[in-house]
């Protein structure tokens, strides 16, 4: 199979400090810097998330007007670019193992992420660790099998929902709109498909949406590109709010969080990656720029539009198949907040209230790791899938107000891990079926891979594949 790695483009004739001022990477790795010194020195001058002065104001105000952005762009995105993979089903052969293959690697990595996490709940064991000082609490929301089943359910053609609380003391209500995304992922499924039953009739329809997923693929890469703003917020804002002296008291608890995190990050992406075939290292590169800004966002969903760039641009994987394997991976393969902090937590608070599972407990810890990692869609997904395997085991939900403490410290890590496995899985997928673009895959990783070049304009190169061969072909 001959492909074309990248579009001819004029010689890069820059210098080395100009390549390494424009790299993504050095920008995000610069603001994370930057950001942890406005936070230390907000925290120097009495900041606090209860008592916030000029600085500590200002950075909330960058970082959460950046997630924002991403957010709002997320839903047109993820219903465009579902509804253009499915049309493009009809130009590829196999599609259903394509989609099968996805699924299957997905609660593969699930497994192999929850088990490491009960294997580490056990030999740290956390719970029996824990410090001084620490509050039981009912969690704010509780993940239950029934909701889930409920959830892919539409309830309108947008998936919108509207949540109403009471205010303040003067009785008043505030109202907020979101979407569950897992409820658009099924209505822009749905729509999809019966676009390919309607035939020819429904061709102007899928011309429109395809042109509309230019267009918002062109705004997205102008929010990607204020990206390093957007981190500087975020870090020195979070540095401000929880700093690290929440870690005492669950500082057994974090660190087997983060262990297993690093484990399946650094131990077992890299294990897949090479069984593969693939360079580990073009792997990272490739992905590094999504798994930063997931790691100071913490949200999938924001980093979603990042995510599906670099596993098109950088990894090779068709966007035909990567712009519906990417929004599902975004919303369903959490190996982070689903498999490996609901095990060591599960232990954790059965450790701390002197509980002591069996074998069948822990079978369904993984059970519910495996299966239940759609259950976290469009919401807070760890404290939801928390809630979810805790009253699975019949164990107390109190145990969540030990954790929500340092939840936000934590979140970072599994949303880097979330979001590294979104891309993986195609990527993987994508190799297996011989339709992943190598040539791109091994290319150097030139600066900025979303600049506005004459490229995105065109056809992706790494769809050639998928034009010149069908999906399983070798």
């Amino acid at each position: 199979m001959s492909t074309t790695a990248r579009a001819q483009k004029a010689p890069d004739t820059r210098g080395p400090v100009r390549k390494l001022l424009t790299s993504f990477g050095f920008q995000i790795l610069a603001a994370l810097v930057l950001g942890i010194a406005a936070g230390l020195i907000g925290r120097q001058l009495g900041a606090t998330a209860e008592n916030p002065n000029g600085l500590s104001a200002t950075l909330d105000t960058i970082g959460n007007s950046y997630v924002t952005l991403l957010r709002a762009a997320v839903v047109p995105l993820i219903f465009t670019a579902i509804v253009a993979s499915i049309s493009n089903l009809r130009r590829v052969q196999n599609a259903a193992r394509l989609a099968g293959q996805t699924i299957l690697w997905f609660a593969i990595t699930a497994f192999i992420a929850v088990i490491i996490g009960i294997v580490l709940g056990l030999v740290i064991q956390p719970g029996n660790r824990a410090g001084e000082g620490l509050e039981t609490g009912e969690p704010y929301t509780v993940g239950t099998w029934w909701n889930f089943l409920l959830g892919l359910i539409p309830q309108n053609f947008l998936g919108l929902t509207v949540n109403t609380s009471p205010g303040a003391a003067d009785g008043t209500f505030s109202s907020s709109v979101g979407f569950n995304i897992l409820q658009v992922i099924v209505v822009a499924a749905v729509i999809g498909i019966a676009a390919l039953k309607a035939g020819k009739k429904a061709e102007p329809f899928l011309i429109f949406t395809e042109s509309l997923l230019k267009v918002i693929q062109r705004v997205l890469w102008w929010i990607i590109r204020i990206a390093p703003l957007g981190t500087f917020g975020l870090i020195g804002s979070a540095v401000i709010k929880y700093g690290w002296e929440k870690l005492a008291s669950l500082g057994w608890f974090a660190a087997a969080v983060y262990i297993g995190l690093a484990l399946v990050l650094f131990v077992v992406y890299p294990i897949l990656v090479r069984t593969h075939g693939l360079s580990i290292k073009q792997y990272f590169s490739g992905v590094w720029p999504a798994v930063q800004l997931a790691f100071v966002s913490r949200s999938s969903i924001g980093t979603l539009p990042l995510t599906e760039r670099v596993t098109e641009r950088n990894l090779g994987v068709p966007r035909s198949y990567a712009s519906f394997a990417v929004p599902l991976g975004a919303t369903t393969k959490m190996d982070g907040c689903a498999a490996i902090y609901p095990a060591i937590a599960a232990i954790f608070v059965a450790q701390f209230f002197g509980i002591e599972l069996n074998f069948v407990q822990y079978l369904l810890i993984v059970i519910v790791s495996v299966v239940g990692s759609a259950a976290t869609a469009g919401t807070t997904g760890a404290v939801v899938m928390l809630t979810l395997t805790l009253s699975t085991l019949g164990l107390p939900l109190e145990g969540v107000g030990l954790l929500l403490a340092i939840d936000p410290i934590l979140d970072m890590g599994r949303t880097a891990v979330n979001v590294a496995g979104q891309a993986l899985i195609p990527t993987i997928v994508a190799k297996r079926e011989g339709i992943l673009n190598e040539e791109l895959y091994n290319a150097p990783r030139e600066g900025l891979p979303f600049a506005d070049d004459s490229g995105d304009d065109d056809a992706p190169e790494a769809d050639a594949a998928t034009d010149k061969e069908p999906v399983g072909a070798r």
